[in-house]
């Protein structure tokens, strides 16, 4: 009964020592964590939802541009297009080609 007893009293020790020993980590974490978002607010690191929007944005970006450029490229070509057969059909009266 004596021995019952014993090992009772050190599982309950031994149960104690475990939650206290998490409670420990858990505090240690939560201090760890406070400290590297200080040192990230410090340095001005963008977070990840900013760096999402960005993302976004220049995407978006890319596409308009992409747009803009085939759009000049067909206008570019219009003129280029038009020069041969305004050549073919010669001067106009007073000396000018056609356009």
């Amino acid at each position: 009964m004596q021995q019952n007893r014993l090992f009772d009293d050190f599982a309950r020790l031994m149960t104690d020592a475990a939650g206290a020993a998490q409670g420990v980590r858990r505090e240690a974490e939560t201090m760890v964590k406070a400290q590297i978002e200080r040192m990230l607010r410090d340095m001005d690191v963008a977070t990840r939802e900013e760096v999402e929007v960005l993302r976004d944005l220049v995407a978006s970006l890319r596409a308009q541009n992409d747009a803009l450029t085939a759009r000049i490229a067909a206008l570019e070509a219009k003129p280029a297009a038009a020069e041969p057969a305004a050549k073919a059909k010669g001067p106009l009266p007073g000396g000018t080609a056609t356009a």
